[in-house]
């Protein structure tokens, strides 16, 4: 079976070979009987699943082992309030405002913080560069500093997470990586938590993962609920409230494909983020070189999974999109609030999904002349 492209942004593609096994143990896994959906979370099969997840997880991003990991609920929306709840003490926390999603954060946390303070924001470049780290007016005695490493929507992304410490900053770092988890590597030197929504690079909606250094726990507000205080979920081995199980079970295939990935000596994370840049590099090399379509996103801080570009005439967006849903090409128009086109090319996303892509643009290119 040829399936088309599937360039959606979230819930996004999954590995063909992730859903093949998915299926072939829909009814009966590992001849238990019952399908995952039916387990009982605590049940031994359930239990030995969540635990090869949470093990593969670590080995795939090198978590070291003063942070948990903790499968959660509610999206990278639901994180916007849980971590000030769990990390702000009420205080002061630090925003660099780079896109859609860190604006959100803020404006949530503001609810559970006594400030959330704007130490940057990119709004004066609608959102198509990264204020310089030497330009951030971080607050003295911040609970924590939160960046979106990844923006989804305007294709932002930190190419190198920035050194608090040497800013000046004692305070943890929060990082939103929803939409770049398990594309590169993570320096868990610079990072005190690390949350991301599963839908975009990792399995199907409804899984939230949270990478959280020990002594971040056991500082939640009163008005914490507990099945979000990350010290009760952390003590519960995830398992204070059910957890999601399908979604876990989904991202723990997910991971073992992972790390069966390889690009030359590289295995892993390190293959993906190989081959992830060489496909982000196609992608932008042709839409740099072409007098019909535009990418904004300044070159220093242009993301690897999501691209946001612009047919120059956008009167021709519709029969572009009409096009490339006939070529196989599915979930191509961008965000409502920015426009145009966007190409999300997550780990799923092979080499050939991009070749296609830009063999059909320069098509439509040469019949628009």
């Amino acid at each position: 079976m040829n399936r088309p492209f599937n360039f959606s942004a979230g819930p996004a593609a999954i590995p063909e070979e992730v859903l093949q096994t998915a299926a072939a143990e829909m009814l009966d896994w590992h001849g238990s009987g019952m399908g995952v959906m039916e387990m009982s979370h605590r049940g031994k099969e359930f239990i030995s699943i969540y635990e090869a997840a949470e093990a593969d997880l670590r080995e795939l991003l090198a978590v070291p082992a003063n942070f948990k990991i903790l499968f959660m609920q509610g999206g990278g929306i639901a994180e916007n309030a849980i971590v000030p709840m769990n990390l702000s003490r009420a205080g002061v926390a630090d925003f660099v405002v780079t896109g859609s999603w860190s604006q959100k954060s803020a404006k949530e946390a503001a609810k559970y913080a006594s400030d959330a303070h704007i130490a940057a924001t990119a709004k004066d470049s609608d959102y198509t560069t990264i204020p310089a780290a030497s330009s951030w007016n971080l607050s003295r005695g911040a609970s924590y500093v939160h960046i979106c490493s990844n923006e989804t929507i305007h294709g932002v992304e930190f190419q190198e997470l920035p050194d608090l410490k040497a800013l000046g900053s004692d305070a943890p770092l929060v990082i939103d990586f929803s939409s770049h988890v398990a594309s590169r590597p993570v320096d868990w030197s610079r990072v005190g938590l690390a949350f991301g929504g599963a839908q975009k690079n990792i399995g199907p909606a409804g899984l939230t993962i949270v990478i959280v250094r020990e002594d971040l726990l056991g500082h939640a507000l009163p008005i914490c609920p507990s099945a979000f205080d990350y010290k009760t979920v952390a003590d519960n081995g995830s398992m204070y409230n059910t957890p999601p199980t399908w979604g876990i079970y989904m991202a723990g295939l997910t991971f073992k494909w992972l790390k069966q990935q390889k690009e030359g000596n590289l295995t892993g994370v390190a293959a993906m983020e190989a081959r992830n840049i060489a496909k982000a590099n196609l992608f932008y090399n042709y839409v740099d070189q072409s007098r019909f379509y535009v990418n904004k996103v300044a070159e220093n801080c242009r993301s690897r999974m999501n691209i946001p570009f612009f047919l120059r005439d956008e009167s021709r967006n519709d029969a572009f999109l009409a096009g490339a849903k006939e070529a196989g090409l599915l979930q191509l128009k961008g965000h409502k609030s920015v426009g145009g086109m966007r190409a999300s090319i997550y780990n799923a996303m092979p080499i050939e999904g991009v070749q296609a892509l830009i063999a059909y643009m320069q098509d439509f290119e040469q019949l628009q002349a």
